[in-house]
């Protein structure tokens, strides 16, 4: 394996070529496709994507590739690229300026090296095992927050939100009656760069895919932050299921979780 710094540098420069050609495209009318009934693909998303593999694979040509619109290698078996070209494309559809590029390196299923960019901003945050979280290369660390009611906290409604209506409302109103306040921004890669950086102290999710979380999850990681299931048991980047705190306030979000999940 190449040195894991060395990776994260590499998939930066791609992220950076990626965001560029994304924000290029940010005005222009999109050809937009249904993959379900609210979940949208845009000819971005593919172009970023063909832009990501070809780059990462004429920086490292002997590490394999798998990304959310082609798919491609088992990102559960030796070294893969696990790609999001364009987290939150119903933003970018809407001219929304919040979504990212994610790019992380799993090692058997697991997030060594990553990197996440908002191409609007040029907000670049990266991160490697044992290497730390940085924001434009400034390290930083989850929040301190203490208090649930000091708490600003993020959450996403997932695509079949339809179908799970009532637990994700119950979920919502759990915490809205115990933290600061809730926000939903459309970019679950974003969201945990969030989490890394302190903006945000709780996070919780489900439905999540691979591509969405293995950067961001890498990066709270080395920020200092604690990534679960909702009942405290590890999550693997296919768990589904997502709680992700500055680690001071796990054990509490965790205790007013639990009782949804017999529901």
């Amino acid at each position: 394996m190449h040195n894991l710094e060395t990776l994260c540098n590499g998939a930066t420069d791609v992220a950076i070529l990626a965001a560029e050609m994304i924000k290029n495209s940010f005005n222009n009318s999109h050809e937009i496709v249904h993959k379900g009934t609210v979940d949208l693909v845009t000819e971005v998303d593919i172009a970023s994507e063909h832009l990501i593999k070809r780059e990462l694979q004429q920086r490292f040509p002997e590490i394999r590739f798998h990304g959310e619109e082609d798919g491609g290698d088992d990102w559960r078996k030796g070294e893969v690229w696990v790609v999001d070209p364009l987290d939150g494309t119903t933003n970018f559809a809407s001219r929304l300026p919040h979504f990212a590029v994610s790019i992380a390196l799993c090692n058997n299923g697991e997030p060594v090296a990553g990197v996440v960019m908002n191409p609007m901003n040029k907000e670049i945050y990266r991160t490697w095992k044992g290497g730390g979280a940085f924001l434009n290369n400034q390290p930083i660390r989850t929040g301190s927050q203490a208090q649930m009611n000091d708490a600003l906290a993020v959450t996403g409604f997932p695509y079949n939100r339809r179908e799970n209506i009532d637990i994700i409302i119950e979920r919502l109103k759990i915490m809205l009656m115990h933290v600061q306040c809730v926000r939903r921004l459309g970019s679950a890669a974003l969201d945990l760069c969030h989490i890394a950086s302190g903006v945000f102290a709780v996070y919780w999710e489900t439905n999540l895919k691979p591509w969405d979380v293995a950067a961001g999850t890498l990066l709270v990681s080395e920020a200092g932050g604690r990534i679960t299931r909702f009942d405290g048991s590890p999550m693997l980047l296919d768990s589904l299921e997502l709680l992700a705190t500055n680690a001071i306030l796990h054990e509490e979000a965790i205790r007013l979780l639990t009782p949804t999940l017999s529901r």
